[in-house]
């Protein structure tokens, strides 16, 4: 089949890789020139575990183009995915500028039926919107051989594991409506998706406003499982309960489960803390309070803190002269992602009260830079006492302790008498309850975690 891909950021290109992948003619569409081309000349312009394989050995085989030109873009795709981004607006919204420009960049140049699939994460009502954009095009065009149908198609991809996710999907929402031309459209999103349903039938057909409200509910409830953990692991640390056992004791319950029941210094990425906004926005324009969800993002903006002021409590209000160990900078394993990242406000609040880092991270010292650039723009100087490691060991060199923020495997097993050898005082603070605080006790090494006591093991 013939597809468009508007956008090649994150969603945008890995759609466009793997359906590429299925034997599809993809033509991959971005009005960013210097994306275009670090694309075509074998580069890919986000880190995601084995995509660039996927791009470089589609784009070997034809499948799979990269372009700035809107026309041919429009001209090629029977289907048509917009997957640009959504940005939070002031207000928490999510903007839709982006969606709408391309709606009506496919209204000015369509000819024929087309297929345009919401792939951007957009609020309820947002294919409404793109119709209403693509309708206006073409009734200035005064053209009556178009037509096409809107539909919602979000996507369940998580960073570090996106490229398994889209392949092997627990599940594929597609909402429709039920006119001719809607109809039209469900019988070629089933042929695109027929491959991803051999084994058994994995796609949910709904409404358009169900679907797009599917994608906000996911995160949102997602989210709100981490945030209910982390109030939860913080109550543990003052009643001497160890919430890795409550995990386990509760995540056993078939109705709870496992997942997403991590503790730790709080959630971020591009997903959580936007969709999250954007839920709550909805809901008001449609003046209904979501309670729940705004003591969820108040909690993970609190969490986020947890570290820092642990680190308070053992070394006190001022840090003048006291240099850290920080490991971990993205704000999960597997990227490079640095929006909403813990280790921004863990590192701000140690520079500001006096304290030096060092820091280092597998994939993200880059776009760390970047980033910790923008967030000291107003104070150099502070930029000036952040030293980028050029490894987890060489962090420790002359660090008063170590504090964990990234779950990275690397992490995993360090050589703990190194690193106790190293640190002026053994001390760990573990963001992530990466180690288990009685073989911590029994190296020698002080350590705090997120809800996690010897007490509570009857030590």
């Amino acid at each position: 089949m013939k597809i468009t891909i508007i956008g090649t950021g994150y969603v945008g290109l890995v759609t466009g890789a793997c359906l590429a992948e299925l034997g599809n003619d993809v033509f991959c569409l971005d009005l960013d020139q210097r994306k275009v081309d670090i694309l075509n000349n074998g580069g890919i312009p986000i880190h995601e575990p084995g995509l660039e394989e996927v791009v470089a050995r589609n784009r070997a085989a034809g499948r799979l183009q990269f372009s700035t030109d809107v026309a041919a873009s429009v001209a090629h795709g029977d289907i048509q995915f917009i997957a640009v981004g959504t940005p939070p607006d002031e207000d928490g919204s999510a903007d839709l500028q982006y969606v709408l420009a391309a709606a009506r960049n496919i209204g000015r140049h369509m000819e024929g039926f087309k297929v345009v699939v919401d792939k951007s994460t957009v609020p309820v009502g947002t294919a409404d919107r793109v119709k209403a954009a693509i309708a206006e095009e073409l009734a200035q065009r005064g053209t009556t051989d178009a037509s096409f149908s809107v539909v919602s198609n979000p996507e369940f991809l998580k960073e570090g594991a996106a490229v398994e996710d889209f392949m092997r999907p627990d599940r594929i929402v597609i909402g429709h409506d039920q006119s001719a031309d809607g109809l039209r459209a469900q019988k070629l999103m089933k042929k695109l998706y027929a491959p991803f349903n051999r084994n058994h039938e994995r796609t949910y057909w709904m409404d358009v406003r169900s679907a797009e409200f599917t994608k906000y509910a996911a995160n949102a409830m997602l989210a709100t499982r981490i945030s209910f953990m982390n109030e939860l692991a913080n109550l543990a640390d003052r009643v001497g309960a160890d919430i890795e056992s409550v995990r386990h004791g509760i995540g056993s319950d078939p109705r709870i489960g496992h997942s997403f029941l991590y503790a730790g210094c709080g959630y971020g990425g591009s997903c959580f803390p936007k969709d999250v906004q954007a839920l709550e926005r909805t809901a008001r324009d449609y003046d209904q309070e979501l309670l729940i969800l705004q003591a969820v993002e108040r909690v993970n903006d609190r969490q986020k803190h947890v570290l820092g002021k642990k680190i308070v409590t053992r070394f006190g209000e001022d840090l003048t002269g006291k240099h850290f160990a920080i490991w971990g900078l993205a704000f999960k394993p597997n990227t490079d992602d640095m929006r909403e990242a813990s280790s921004r406000v863990l590192i701000g609040e140690l520079v500001r009260r006096g304290a030096s880092v060092a820091v280092y991270d597998p994939v993200a010292m880059k776009e760390a830079g970047r980033v910790l650039e923008l967030d000291f723009a107003d104070d150099t100087q502070l930029l000036q006492k952040i030293r980028f490691a050029a490894s987890p060991n060489d962090t420790l060199q002359g660090a008063d302790a170590l504090a964990i923020v990234t779950e990275w495997k690397a992490f995993r097993s360090p050589d703990f008498e190194r690193v106790k050898a190293v640190l002026k005082t053994p001390v760990i603070f573990d963001g992530r309850n990466l180690f288990d605080p009685q073989l911590m006790a029994d190296s020698g090494i002080e350590y705090y975690g997120i809800g996690r006591t010897l007490q509570a093991r009857g030590q």
